[in-house]
């Protein structure tokens, strides 16, 4: 029986769906709403405030997310999957984790997008951080619908 399998496919699960359920509120709510505050600098001093709350959440869910899925890869023993173009899903996973862990645990710890901030008109800087998000977004949901009917067995490339 597999049950250690089990868990940390749902455990994968619950955490992608924190994730990136996340990341949709974040596009789909909280930077519409930003968008109607009066000036850029209140803008831009609500976005951060709220996104440092929800900072610490995204770092553990995408920790836990990785862990998972390499102790599924290793697990399975999945590896020779990344050489086939029909599992081009289980790439995107770990192509779209991989950007987020360089943004929450590499650009903003060591502050270089405050030193963006600082930098930029702040309504352009908005601006790129709702089609930034919007991006992420749309290719973390391709990826997502592609990892459940990929897993499921269609095989889009096979």
């Amino acid at each position: 029986m597999m049950n250690d399998v089990t868990i940390a496919r749902g455990l994968h699960v619950v955490f992608v769906v924190l994730w990136i359920g996340g990341v949709a509120f974040v596009t789909t709510v909280l930077l519409p709403t930003v968008r109607r505050l009066e000036t850029p600098d209140q803008r831009i001093e609500f976005f951060e405030r709220i996104e440092r709350s929800f900072a610490w959440q995204a770092r553990i869910s995408t920790a836990a997310v990785g862990l998972t899925g390499l102790y599924m890869l290793y697990r399975f023993d999945m590896w020779d999957r990344f050489r086939h173009a029909a599992y081009w899903w289980i790439d995107a996973m770990v192509a779209v984790w991989l950007v987020f862990t360089l943004i929450l645990f590499v650009v903003e710890p060591l502050k270089l997008h405050q030193r963006l901030v600082s930098r930029a008109d702040p309504e352009i800087l908005l601006k790129r951080v709702e089609w930034a998000h919007r991006i992420l977004l749309l290719v973390s949901l391709i990826t997502i619908l592609g990892a459940v009917m990929g897993s499921h067995g269609l095989l889009l490339f096979g």
